[in-house]
């Protein structure tokens, strides 16, 4: 509940608060126990005050000790102002103060999310009315009214913790979408970056194969092979590659080699010293290696990173004896 509506609530039950209490003071016949009367009000002012204001500002839950006050109060009250008066004037306006005072000491109770102890409250008023004006009297001289008042105001701070909920909820949904939003914005501008590395390594051989109509030499064949190679792996595995593992790709395309890189977002929630650790692994069993077809994978998986398949031979089987090379490269670093 923000401060604004708090400050607003507050206020109101003080001054519905004091409005009953002047009515239990302003009595039309002098009361056979005064002193009875004036400690009801008195125990009703101190409890209902304690009950608004008491750690208010430090929380909305009232604590359970003024709670308990409050519900041995709704007891006492009805008891001392029904000792205080003659029998004949118990229905008078002045003598029935307590019905509406105490159904607000149970909209209190309710509003700072004592439910049970608000209640118990309503329950225990409509006992002590009934016992002293009579069940169906006590309802025309305001019961109704006090039960109302707090159904009304359990349903309404119902309705206002769902909505608060469902508000947290959304803002945590719009951070979340913002935070995924820039972080693709990230990802777009390092994929574009990464791109124009690529083109701007691989676009002199490009130009020379465009320019002589795909005429080229021995070595230049292997520079437009090797330049595709690595435009390919910086569109579809930009994640798994550092210098060293750039140039561990290159050294084994140069030896003949063929080598394919996935990256399926196997190292999206991997941490960046983790990262570097896995690409500093992955350049080491490429040069370690000498198979002829490698597969590189970075897969969802819930344990492994990277993948590392070396076969034997570009067109090998899938046998278990054509593997030269299995290696799998898990997300966190082993003890």
């Amino acid at each position: 509940m923000n401060r604004t509506v708090r400050s607003v609530a507050t206020s109101l039950a003080v001054g519905f608060a004091m409005y009953f209490a002047a009515r239990g003071v302003w009595w039309i016949e002098q009361p056979t126990g005064p002193l009875l009367m004036v400690a009801a009000i008195g125990l009703y002012l101190v409890v209902v005050n304690a009950a608004i204001l008491w750690d208010s500002a430090v929380a909305v839950r009232m604590p359970l000790w003024t709670a308990l006050v409050a519900l041995v109060s709704t007891a006492l009250i009805p008891a001392l102002v029904t000792l205080s008066l003659d029998p004949a004037t118990l229905r008078a306006p002045f003598a029935t103060w307590y019905i509406g005072a105490l159904g607000l000491l149970g909209v209190v109770c309710v509003v700072r999310r004592r439910f049970v102890i608000g209640w118990l409250s309503v329950l225990v008023l409509i006992a002590a009315s009934s016992l002293a004006l009579g069940f169906l009297s006590a309802l025309s001289l305001g019961l109704v009214g006090s039960i109302m008042w707090v159904a009304v105001a359990h349903l309404l701070v119902m309705f206002w913790d769902r909505a608060v909920r469902d508000t947290e909820r959304l803002a945590g949904i719009q951070q979340a979408v913002s935070a995924w939003h820039a972080t693709q914005q990230v990802r777009q501008q390092e994929r574009r970056l990464r791109t124009q590395f690529a083109l701007a390594v691989a676009g002199p051989v490009l130009g020379r194969a465009v320019a002589t109509r795909g005429m080229l030499d021995d070595d230049e064949r292997l520079e437009a092979r090797l330049a595709e190679g690595r435009l390919r792996d910086e569109l579809r595995g930009a994640d798994l590659l550092n210098d060293a593992v750039r140039d561990a790709i290159e050294d084994a395309r140069r030896r003949g080699a063929v080598v394919t890189v996935f990256d399926e977002g196997g190292l999206d929630d991997v941490g960046e010293s983790r990262r570097a650790e896995i690409r500093d692994e992955l350049a080491t069993v490429l040069r370690a290696g000498d198979a002829e077809r490698w597969i590189i994978r970075a897969s969802r998986d819930p344990r492994t990173a990277v993948t590392v398949v070396g076969r034997a031979a570009a067109g090998a089987s899938s046998d278990d004896d054509a593997v030269d090379v299995w290696l799998e490269i898990p997300r966190a670093p082993t003890e």
